[in-house]
């Protein structure tokens, strides 16, 4: 699948502080679970998955099953340009980041990948 995002897209999926927090978190951490959005963000399994959806939906996020748990990364064709504007906005933000990033590290640590 050919990932297809303009800038219209991407700035109303950004425009949600659950989605911009988790895909700056999929930004910094590369690759996370359902519940390690969960934990980072302090929010029910139908919250994040919901939000999830939409940002696969705009073809930002691809996801991966292995078994019973879900992965999600950035949309490994993300235009360039994109790619350019989430990470300034995570180096840029870091004071934004830095609570959701503690407890997001702080669990994908004490489950050493495997999910909750």
């Amino acid at each position: 699948m050919v990932c297809v995002v303009n800038p219209l897209t991407l700035f109303k999926c950004l425009n949600d502080e659950t989605r911009l927090v988790m895909v700056l978190l999929l930004q910094q951490h590369g690759e996370l679970c359902v519940c390690d959005l969960m934990a980072a963000l302090e929010e029910s399994q139908p919250k994040i998955s919901r939000h999830l959806a939409q940002l696969r939906t705009a073809q930002l996020l691809s996801s991966e099953k292995r078994g019973q748990w879900v992965y999600y990364r950035l949309h490994p064709q993300l235009p360039e340009w994109a790619v350019q504007v989430l990470e300034t906005t995570l180096t840029a933000n870091h004071d934004f980041v830095a609570p959701y990033t503690k407890r997001c590290s702080a669990l994908t640590a004490a489950n050493s990948s495997s999910c909750c």
